[in-house]
Parts: C-alpha cells; sequence; structure tokens
C-alpha cells in the first residue's frame, strides 16, 4: 500500500523556510566596503554617524538583528529589538524583549515606548536602522492618546474573529496607534532611517506589512471606520475606540502619516525576503525529488474553507490529466482567515487541511501540506496539518466525525485525536522557525491507476 510521503512535504517545506532564513536575507541585502554600508540599493557614509541604532519588532526579528550583529558588531551604540515569546536568538548587543502575539500585551507596550523614547533622542548624525517582519503589528503597540491597550485587544479579538483580512486589520490598527502609518518615522526625524523588512503580506505592500510603521499610510479613519461597518461591530466596539476613530474623521485628531511627509524623505524602506524567494526555493526542491512543480498562486486569500475547495478542485483537474505513474507538485503561498463560528480550537492552516480532507475524500494520490512558515497555526503549537485522500474516511472508522470539528472551528482537536488514535502524524509542528513569510501550501500528487488512497503516517 501507498504511503503519503511525509518526509517529501516535509523536505520541501524545510527547504522554503531556508531560503526565507532572516539571517541570510539580512546578510544577502547588506554589507560593508570602504566605510560605507550597502542596505538593498542604499548607501550610508559610516564615517557621517555619530551613532548607529537598531530598533524593531516581529517574529521573525531576533535573527535579523543576529545578522546586524554579525555585520556591524559594536559599530552599533544601542538596540531594542521586540519579538513574540519564544522567537528570540542569542544576541549580545541588541536587547530583546518577548511580547504576545497576535492580542498585544503590556510587555510589548512598554518596549514600544522605550524604542519611541530611544528615536526621539536620536539627533541628525545618527542611523538609525530598523527591522521589520510579520507579527509586528501587535508587537510594536502604543495606543493612541486616549485609547487604552485594552480597548486595541479587545478591537483586535472582535475583528479576528469576525474574519477581516489583514489589510482590513491593519486600517484600523494604524489608527489606534502612535507608531503604525508611518508615525514611527515621524518620531525617528531628523534621524536617517533606514528599515529592513521580511514580508509576510500579499503583494509586499509597505503601507500594510507591520501596518506600515516607517512607511506613508495612504488609509483614512473614515476608511478604518468602514471596516468597523463592514463586520457590524459599531455596538460592539470600546467607547473610546468608537469615540477616537469619529474624532479622526471630524479630523479633531491627527491623522497617519501621508506621502509629502517631511520624515519620509529620510527613509529608505527595503524588502529583503518574502513568499516569491520560499514558492521559488520549493518548486525547485520538489523538482529535484521527481516531481513536475508549479506555482499556483502568490496571493492564496480568502477563508480558509474556500481555499481547501479551490486547491481541492484544482488537484482532481490536474490528476485526472496526469500520466500513469506521473508525478506532480502544486504550490501556493499566501495568508486565508477563518470566521470563528464555533467554540473549537485551530488555525487557518489547520482548518484548510480538514477542509481539504473532506473535498479529496476517496480519492487516492493526492497529499497536502498547509502551515505557517513562523511555525504557528493561530492560537496553538502547531504550524499546520497534512491530509489526504484517506484521511475523513480514516477518521470515520476510528468514530471520529471530521465534518463535525470543522464546523466547530475545531480542527486542533480532530488532527490531535486523530493522530492518537490512527498512530499518523499528520499534525505538522515545527516549533518558532524563526522566519515569517505568511503560509504555504504544497499540494502532492501520485497518479497511481488502480492504487488505494494514500495514509498519513
Amino acid at each position: 500500500m501507498m504511503r503519503l510521503p511525509v518526509h517529501h512535504l516535509e523536505d520541501i517545506f524545510n527547504t522554503a523556510l531556508a531560503a526565507v532564513d532572516p539571517y541570510n536575507a539580512v546578510l544577502k541585502a547588506a554589507g560593508i566596503e570602504h566605510n560605507r554600508l550597502h542596505i538593498a540599493g542604499a548607501q550610508y557614509d559610516l564615517t557621517a554617524f555619530e551613532r548607529i541604532i537598531v530598533v524593531g519588532a516581529g517574529k521573525a526579528t531576533a535573527r535579523m538583528a543576529l545578522a546586524l550583529e554579525s555585520l556591524l558588531g559594536k559599530m552599533i551604540s544601542a538596540g531594542l529589538i521586540v519579538v513574540k515569546e519564544g522567537h528570540t536568538a542569542p544576541l549580545t548587543i541588541i536587547e530583546q524583549v518577548e511580547a504576545a502575539h497576535p492580542i498585544p500585551n503590556e510587555a510589548g507596550v512598554m518596549a514600544t515606548q522605550r524604542i519611541l523614547d530611544m528615536v526621539r533622542a536620536a539627533g541628525e548624525n545618527t542611523l538609525v536602522i530598523c527591522l521589520l517582519s510579520g507579527g509586528a503589528s501587535a508587537l510594536l503597540v502604543a495606543p493612541a492618546e486616549g485609547v487604552t491597550l485594552q480597548d486595541k485587544q479587545e478591537a483586535t479579538r472582535l475583528l479576528l474573529n469576525a474574519g477581516a483580512s489583514i489589510n482590513e486589520l491593519n486600517a484600523v490598527r494604524k489608527h489606534l496607534s502612535a507608531v503604525k502609518g508611518g508615525r514611527l518615522a515621524q518620531a525617528v526625524y531628523p534621524a536617517q532611517l533606514v528599515t529592513l523588512i521580511l514580508s509576510d503580506v500579499i503583494g509586499d505592500p509597505l503601507d500594510v506589512i507591520a501596518s506600515g510603521p516607517t512607511s506613508p499610510d495612504n488609509s483614512t479613519c473614515a476608511e478604518a471606520w468602514a471596516v468597523i461597518a463592514k463586520y457590524g461591530l459599531q455596538q460592539k466596539l470600546p467607547m473610546r475606540v468608537a469615540d477616537y476613530l469619529r474624532r479622526g474623521i471630524a479630523g479633531e485628531v491627527p491623522e497617519t502619516v501621508k506621502a509629502h511627509d517631511p520624515c519620509l524623505g529620510r527613509t529608505h524602506n527595503a524588502i529583503v525576503a518574502g513568499i516569491r524567494q520560499a514558492l521559488a526555493a520549493a518548486q525547485e526542491k520538489a523538482g529535484q525529488l521527481g516531481y513536475e512543480s508549479r506555482i499556483i498562486s502568490e496571493t492564496l486569500q480568502g477563508e480558509a474553507r474556500d481555499a481547501a475547495r479551490f486547491l481541492a478542485q484544482t488537484a482532481r483537474s490536474e490528476l485526472a490529466a496526469m500520466q500513469p505513474n506521473e508525478r506532480r507538485c502544486l504550490l501556493c503561498g499566501g495568508e486565508t482567515t477563518v470566521t470563528v463560528r464555533g467554540t473549537g480550537k485551530g488555525g487557518r492552516n489547520q482548518e484548510l487541511a480538514l477542509a481539504f480532507a473532506l473535498e479529496i475524500e476517496s480519492v487516492p494520490g493526492v497529499s497536502l501540506l498547509s502551515a505557517g512558515t513562523d511555525g504557528t497555526d493561530g492560537p496553538t503549537d502547531a504550524a499546520g496539518a497534512m491530509a489526504d485522500g484517506n484521511t475523513a474516511s480514516h477518521a470515520r472508522t476510528l468514530g471520529i466525525e471530521p465534518q463535525g470539528y470543522l464546523d466547530n472551528n475545531d480542527s486542533y482537536a480532530f488532527f490531535r485525536q486523530f493522530d492518537a488514535a490512527s498512530g499518523a502524524h499528520s499534525h505538522f509542528k515545527t516549533g518558532p522557525t524563526g522566519t515569517n513569510v505568511m503560509d504555504m501550501q504544497i499540494v502532492l500528487l501520485d497518479r497511481q491507476d488502480h492504487t488505494p488512497a494514500f495514509h498519513v503516517m
């Protein structure tokens, strides 16, 4: 009996991760030659600066900071980054503070205030290097005047549970912040600022990644309020949040930083890695393993269940056109959402994998891995999950009804119980990976006529 090629799924995923390792990405983008720092197309005469300060936030920022320490060493005068709990690196110069994600906590607020104090004290002869990666929206947190951390936490929870996209979520968060939407660049000015970014957002828009603390923001308070209205949250929103946004619409509080702001004249933003590099490496690895591979989307988004249906339909169509003994690999990158209607526990990748298992039930020769490149899927210790054409029916023979778990948004419990009962290893747990370039889906197809469905082992 054929078995799901778990090692192939894992090998392809791990190769993709290595291609977007933050340490390597920074050292590839930055170098020193004749006292000049070259960073992603920009040059800085190091003799012109009295101090170099490193700040930043995100799940992948610790390894980015490690690269800067190896490059600049004692030229770094001071530094402070905010990382997700458990996502640290062995830094010796730059201080790192662990804080909560995706719902911000007091540790993030205190660290962000220290960063703001540090950069506000910087003069024209200071070079500030800012490191940003996915997760920074929750980790770099400074509530706007009159808004509390609890207010922002509740607004974030409401939007996440309503299924708001990352763009919509950030449009609101930027307008409740003293650091997002270009306001960090405003605080740094008149010092020179260069920002290195590991993108975790579809299309790499600078104003959306990490909520754009060092880039101009095109969104307005009115648009932030429109997101609230779209999901019917006007009456559920904390009163201070609603009041602040209404005052913003009326012009009574400052808007986020716009393109004409003078602070942006001394700011350079550069993306050093993203999903494209990860998918390209995955495609190359799949080819080495004997799969004809192609990238079918770098922008997979929408509801996880809809994405699962799209992938299942694509897999069925592809399989039908294949010759016996032919193998193919389909690759996707992006970030789906889950509208939480049940009371279970899970993440978008596990929900996608469970929905895929139901969509592809009884179809042999199809296997999927859906996982977050940061190693975390929602509020769980899993990065994602694997599934195939046999997963759903096998679960039922063990007394586990997959549809019920999907209906309750309880994909984590499904894969945990399925593995315990079957001895499978369909739950994909990597621990923190040190990087973050959205999610990846790997679909392996193996056309073997008259072959029973794969088993997840």
